[in-house]
């Protein structure tokens, strides 16, 4: 995985361009990137290819196939081949798209990922995985690809909303859970309002990651505890996007992630009183949603996550911080219970 931050990574991506020969640059965004981050990007590199910009609405609803075709067409015509070289510069919806994009036109072209949001740097650029949702399913369709290069340039976090951070401080918190008391513990004092962590902060978090990835790339066994809070986290996210009041994935999966300790303390021996202490500090930064949720639906979303196997829900839990177990069977009604429970209490 050819991964490099900073001034680095604009110096490789520049010797990349110079020694690829591409026929041409097909820099995906959405309109947020292109005005706050691609001016700025573009400055680095005087001697670029001849240059197209495929532009999208910024957000999930573009992480879509109706979106994906149309982006097909656009490459179409305008003459992408084989020797074409595609930039995603933009969040984890850009990262996934884009990644599928390319994955897939011309059965693969080359592209790198310039992440611009916390979530896509610590999370969504990095791991191989691209594609996007479908139906109300999220990243039901997709591929492993990997990109020629990541470059992580923590001057594009200056462009985001306290929102934005919050959703990329939860997937380095998930980081800490599951493998690592000590980054959890380096990051936790981060402002709750608005997290801006220190490039050791995310060099640490994206080395926990790329570790995991690089001993099950294709997720066959340990790969799997990435998706800590993610059972609950991604049904709930879609059921906030049904409801058109979406939430963010991060703050989604800190929810999930309460959940997920409260059937640790359950059903793995994760300590009472830690995981109350654990659920607590979640809470407060991330609340749960106005909205009631209707337990038919959940149970259509969770049952068709991907790490489901037949009719069994399997989940992601803790033995302790720092230790987590994947393909733990859980009925649904265990996780509809913590999740009435957590949110009674948190009333």
């Amino acid at each position: 995985m050819a991964l490099y931050f900073g001034t680095k990574a604009l110096s490789k991506f520049d010797t990349l361009l110079q020694r690829g020969n591409y026929s041409k640059l097909f820099i995906l965004c959405d309109e947020n990137t292109h005005e706050d981050c691609l001016p700025s990007f573009l400055q680095h590199f005087p001697n670029l290819p001849p240059l197209e910009i495929l532009e999208i609405e910024a957000g999930e609803e573009s992480k879509s196939l109706s979106v994906l075709e149309q982006l097909w067409h656009s490459l179409s015509e305008l003459e992408a081949d084989r020797h074409s070289l595609i930039l995603n510069l933009g969040g984890g919806v850009i990262s996934d798209l884009g990644g599928f994009m390319a994955a897939t036109y011309m059965r693969g072209i080359a592209f790198v990922n310039f992440p611009t949001s916390l979530l896509a740097m610590v999370d969504a650029s990095v791991g191989a995985k691209t594609g996007i949702n479908f139906g109300p399913f999220k990243n039901r369709i997709g591929a492993f690809a990997d990109a020629q290069l990541i470059g992580i340039v923590p001057e594009f976090l200056e462009t985001l909303s306290d929102q934005e951070l919050l959703s990329g401080w939860a997937e380095m918190l998930k980081h800490g859970f599951i493998a690592s008391p000590q980054h959890f513990q380096e990051i936790q004092d981060l402002d709750r309002t608005r997290p801006l962590p220190t490039l050791a902060h995310i060099k640490a978090s994206v080395a926990i990651k790329e570790k995991i990835v690089k001993n099950d790339p294709r997720e066959l066994g340990e790969r799997k505890i990435l998706n800590f809070g993610h059972t609950f986290g991604h049904a709930l996210e879609s059921y906030s996007h049904l409801q058109e009041a979406p939430l963010s994935h991060g703050h989604c999966v800190a929810l999930g992630m309460i959940v997920a300790l409260d059937i640790s303390v359950k059903e793995a021996g994760f300590a009472s009183a830690e995981a109350k202490k654990l659920q607590h500090f979640l809470g407060e930064a991330y609340s749960w949603p106005s909205f009631d949720l209707d337990r038919d639906a959940i149970f259509k979303l969770v049952s068709g996550d991907k790490k489901n196997r037949s009719n069994s829900i399997n989940m992601v839990l803790l033995k302790s911080m720092g230790e987590a177990v994947y393909n733990c069977e859980v009925e649904f009604e265990s996780i509809w219970e913590s999740y009435k429970n957590l949110v009674n209490e948190a009333d």
